[in-house]
């Protein structure tokens, strides 16, 4: 995981926002992201506005640490910048 990534507690999740040059390159991480989503069966919580995305990766199952499963995602949505 890079340093761009936030670990949070109660309740555990990795945390990151992305910035963009604009409206354009926004929508497009979006849809790869909706990509890479749609292949892993992994969907974060996300929120967006014209140049931003805040992105909330959380374990599978409620209660439990973040995990290798998790690492692995936000490595993969780091990946698509």
């Amino acid at each position: 995981m890079t340093d761009s990534w936030n670990h949070r507690q109660r309740p555990e999740r990795l945390e990151r926002r992305l910035e963009f040059g604009g409206y354009d390159a926004t929508r497009l991480f979006l849809e790869r992201l909706e990509a890479l989503s749609q292949q892993t069966g992994r969907f974060p919580d996300i929120s967006f506005g014209r140049t931003y995305v805040n992105l909330t990766v959380r374990p599978l199952e409620e209660g439990e640490a973040v995990g290798d499963a998790e690492h692995a995602f936000v490595a993969a949505v780091d990946a698509l910048l």
